[in-house]
């Protein structure tokens, strides 16, 4: 009996030996498999484009041998920014496909209609392009990371220099009609207080409306001096064009998923974006100053060897590069124990992590304790040529 028990032991202890990490769902001993859901089509297909820019990096990646001897099969889906197709796909990535977990899901609509079932199957969620503040809540997100600086944070940025900048004004904000648009509503109305009612004019919009003119002939009547535009690209296209269609001279500011110059200024008309401002969190490809920078002379090289003939201007690719070398740096530090309960882990223990094409003083840190992964931005100015950079680093943890 007692040889038994001997044996009965030591079976336990091999079985939870990092060694047996290729049991884990989607791990074997030469491959990862990792799923992905993105707007590749529909009214959001713009920032898509950061599914093909991961989907690039990954492949750099595997041709230089994955990761600790493993290839990464990174499998990724068209849901058209539509969450009953998210829920679909999410689906099929866990039963069918057997992924080991979902990394980069972009779409806010889609990650809040797929939350609740990847929790329930134990799949964590890592690097989620999406900055909605709810996604923070490690109590009822607690196998999400998020890919953004919270919506939240930089609403009150925003609000915090139009108040710098134009204190006695009255403030505009055109915005997404979901979770996306209402956390930069709801953070101007938490730093303004009892004086946002007074200060500020809305005006909602559905993705699936087919122009946003109306809204701003209505936003520029108000009065209002600035403009603050929480949506997608195509939407702040719409609207920065319309401003300049109507002569309206305000101060336009458009939010971090839709600063991209090829995905939103260049169709807006890259001379009706002069003066736009935006926050930001990586260098900008056209701009002189980075001209010599290491990591964009990377990128670049990465760009034309594995996305030729694509738009280097649009910042979506640059995203998804980033979101690629955290997912390389989450591996590595995962080293052989790929079960989800590690990596996990892992990503919530980046420390002081240096992205290449990253801002100066920009930097990765996560915890247990905290989802976001990006918790610091500039703001920028566009000069009808590039994006001038101006003020200081900012930090989510002190906004």
């Amino acid at each position: 009996m007692l040889a038994k028990w001997k044996i009965a032991i030591a079976l336990a202890v091999l079985l939870s030996d990092p060694a047996y990490a290729a049991e884990e769902p989607g791990v074997s001993d030469t491959e990862i498999k990792i799923g992905g859901v993105f707007p590749f089509s529909g009214p959001a297909s713009s920032i898509g484009l950061v599914g093909k820019g991961l989907i690039a990096y990954i492949q750099s990646l595997n041709d230089r041998g994955g990761v600790n001897g493993r290839k990464i099969n990174y499998i990724a889906y068209d849901d058209s920014y539509s969450p009953p197709k998210a829920v679909e796909h999410v689906r099929k990535l866990v039963e069918s496909d057997e992924v080991a977990f979902m990394y980069g899901q972009l779409g806010t609509p889609g990650i809040s209609a797929t939350a609740k079932y990847l929790r329930a199957k134990g799949v964590p969620s890592v690097a989620i392009v999406s900055g909605a503040s709810k996604f923070t809540d490690i109590a009822n997100y607690p196998l999400i990371t998020t890919g953004l600086v919270s919506y939240d944070t930089e609403g009150r940025i925003y609000a915090k220099y139009l108040m710098k900048t134009l204190p006695n004004a009255k403030y505009a904000i055109l915005y997404q009609n979901d979770d996306l648009g209402k956390d930069y509503v709801n953070a101007f109305k938490a730093y303004l207080g009892s004086d946002f009612d007074r200060k500020v004019v809305t005006a909602a919009y559905e993705i699936t409306e087919p122009t946003i003119d109306s809204q701003i002939t209505n936003l520029k009547s108000s009065g209002a001096e600035a403009l603050v535009v929480a949506g997608t690209p195509k939407f702040a296209a719409q609207a920065i064009r319309q401003a300049s269609v109507i002569g309206w001279k305000a101060t336009v500011i458009i939010n971090f998923p839709s600063n991209s110059v090829g995905g939103t200024l260049t169709p807006a008309g890259l001379d009706k974006s002069v003066g736009v401002i935006a926050g930001t969190i990586t260098k900008d490809i056209a701009d002189e100053t980075w001209k010599d920078d290491p990591g964009l002379q990377d990128y670049r090289k990465f760009f034309e060897k594995y996305l030729s003939g694509a738009d280097i201007t649009n910042g979506s690719y640059a995203v998804g590069y980033q979101q690629g070398i955290l997912l390389e740096r989450i591996l590595k530090q995962c080293g052989n124990d790929l079960s989800r309960r590690n990596i996990l882990a892992q990503a919530k223990n980046l420390q002081h992590v240096i992205v290449p094409i990253a801002l100066p003083g920009v930097e990765v840190n996560t915890s247990e304790n905290v989802n976001m992964m990006w918790s610091q931005m500039r703001l920028q100015r566009w000069t009808g040529t590039n994006w001038q950079l101006f003020g200081d680093v900012l930090d989510a943890r002190s906004e």
